[in-house]
């Protein structure tokens, strides 16, 4: 329904005039200082999220990778505040949260009081001091058209959610449905993240970790124990031992939050390049100087990265390994292959 309604609502823009001076002051009153609830991961930096015809980028992969190098500004669940809007380039509407991507400073920031016997220095003054905020453009194809408020908040729903009453509710509509069963009946299951895991069961009394892994437990005897194992922010292994004694082991992964990776691209394999599928075909070879029918030169081993000394035994690679006994490098079928026999 709701697609459907953003569908109708992208007909109806489509049709609408270019909004004025006055509609642009209307919103910006009713939206700005909103407090929203975050519905997708904003990642810290300049480069905030871009909503257009619905669709969001840069996708959710890349913010996770984005995420993980510069750190989240807001996580699905949070709430933000709305602390500034922006119309830009006739088509784009740029929502700040939380005081944005970049660090601002009042203009009493900027003064400084000196002395005979010094100057007192701002602690506002220091511009090293990074922004903890983020922003989202929405954007349209050729210009902002005639909206309204509720119209706008339709429009943002993909990352904002203006209607719910808690972050859990937030949340809960921003994961897997399975997910969201079983945080409502306080499970854990083998592939939640840290943060699933804390709205099921709560944070955890006990936390024990390894090199490898960290185990969170639940519960103490005679009331039913719970170990909860991760490996990174996934659950591997799923641990509960029961008032009468039962232990009870899940491994196997129960919900898959990553999203689908792109197909592999094609391997090269020695002089060609092999695809996933199994066939091969010619790939450029390396230029060489070699006349046609001239042997190839030693090559360094693979293991110890050293060139065969003369008078070594070497095998080609097709070669039938050496029987005890037998002179060294009998049985050798590659030409060229050096056998360590010195010529009669």
């Amino acid at each position: 329904m709701l697609l459907l309604g953003m569908l109708a609502l992208g007909d109806d823009r489509k049709s609408s005039p270019k909004i004025d001076e006055v509609t642009r002051m209307q919103l910006v009153r009713a939206m700005n200082a909103e407090i929203v609830y975050i519905r997708r991961s904003f990642p810290m930096g300049y480069k905030g999220l871009i909503i257009k015809n619905g669709t969001v980028s840069p996708n959710e992969q890349e913010v996770t990778d984005m995420v993980a190098l510069y750190g989240p500004a807001v996580k699905p669940g949070d709430r933000a505040r709305i602390t500034a809007i922006e119309f830009k380039s006739n088509n784009k509407i740029i929502f700040e949260i939380n005081g944005g991507p970049k660090k601002k400073q009042k203009w009493y920031d900027r003064v400084s009081i000196s002395t005979g016997n010094g100057t007192a220095a701002n602690p506002n003054q220091d511009t090293n001091l990074n922004a903890r905020g983020s922003s989202v453009t929405l954007e349209f194809d050729k210009y902002v058209p005639m909206i309204g408020p509720e119209e706008l908040k339709k429009l943002l729903y993909p990352v904002f959610d203006f209607n719910a009453t808690s972050a859990v509710e937030a949340y809960l509509d921003t994961i897997p449905p399975k997910a969201k069963e079983a945080i409502k009946n306080k499970q854990v299951l083998v592939g939640m993240n840290r943060e699933m895991v804390t709205y099921a069961i709560g944070r955890p009394p006990k936390k024990y970790r390894e090199q490898n892994y960290e185990e969170w437990i639940y519960g103490t005897p005679p009331d039913p124990v719970q170990f909860v194992r991760f490996v990174g922010d996934e659950v591997v292994q799923l641990e509960i031992m029961k008032v009468d004694g039962q232990k009870i082991v899940r491994t196997e992964k129960e919900v898959d939050l990553k999203p689908a990776l792109a197909q592999a691209p094609a391997i090269p394999y020695g002089g060609q390049t092999q695809s996933p599928g199994g066939d091969s075909t010619q790939a450029n070879k390396r230029p060489t100087l070699k006349r046609p029918g001239e042997a190839t030169p030693p090559v360094a081993e693979p293991n110890t990265g050293k060139l065969p000394l003369p008078g070594d035994t070497q095998r080609g690679p097709l070669d039938p390994p050496l029987s005890p006994g037998s002179p060294a490098g009998a049985g050798s079928t590659s030409p060229g292959a050096p056998t360590g026999i010195p010529p009669h």
